[in-house]
């Protein structure tokens, strides 16, 4: 390391840390965001009770929220847009990707459950319409379409949109719609935070060695590297 880096130690650390306030209210409104946005309803109750923060929105509207997510995540992609259409029309009708990657989606679960000659007369007649107006929807549609052409799916290049994680992206992209529809933030502001401060020490790194936050579950201060 370059001796021209001040080095901090950790008690001193600790003591420009200690000199910063913030006020609970503030922490606590983060909290709230955070608990609002990603649906824990219940949670969220029990935080408003125990520390008088108020959410944003009206809770009862999460409960429907989280119904629309979780149909995404069980994989029953019909039931998610009679839902979301129930709460506004207007998200899909003006969201042209999103509802694309929802039919995807239908299309990746009937591919699931075996049912091929159902998955390619829905193939051509629902997504290569819109495959045809958009170009990044053709190569969305092909590379699902070749979920087809392998017996052992699990292993194959395309294999990935089986995973479950492929239906937690969709389910989040129709969480952020709705969000946005009701004119909430679609990000909690907790995560934005958390790299906010991995930036700030990649900067600071350039100029002095002083104690990092890598466990970001624990913030434990660990000592500065010299």
């Amino acid at each position: 390391m370059s001796s021209s880096k001040k080095v901090i130690t950790k008690e001193e650390w600790e003591k420009k840390l200690s000199e910063v306030k913030i006020r609970k209210e503030d922490m606590n409104k983060l909290v709230m965001n955070f608990l609002v946005t990603e649906g824990y309803v219940e949670a969220a109750e029990k935080f408003q009770m125990e520390s008088g923060t108020q959410p944003d929105i009206d809770l009862g509207t999460i409960t429907d929220r989280m119904a629309v997510r979780k149909a995404v995540q069980c994989g029953q992609v019909e039931d998610a847009i009679e839902k979301v259409n129930d709460l506004n029309p207007e998200i899909l009708d003006t969201n042209p990707q999103l509802f694309f990657h929802l039919q995807q989606q239908r299309l990746i679960e009937l591919i699931r459950s075996g049912q091929v000659e159902e998955a390619l007369e829905f193939a051509q007649e629902e997504l290569a319409p819109r495959g045809e107006e958009n170009h990044a929807f053709l190569e969305e549609l092909e590379r699902t379409v070749a979920l087809l052409a392998f017996e052992d799916t699990a292993n194959c290049p395309v294999g990935e949109l089986l995973d479950i994680s492929q239906r937690q992206k969709t389910a989040s992209e129709l969480n952020a719609a709705i969000l946005t529809s009701q004119s909430h933030e679609k990000d909690p502001k907790l995560p934005s935070l958390l790299k906010m401060l991995i930036w700030a020490q990649n900067q600071l790194d350039e100029k002095a060695s002083y104690p990092h936050i890598n466990d970001l579950v624990n913030a434990t201060l660990e000592e500065p590297v010299t």
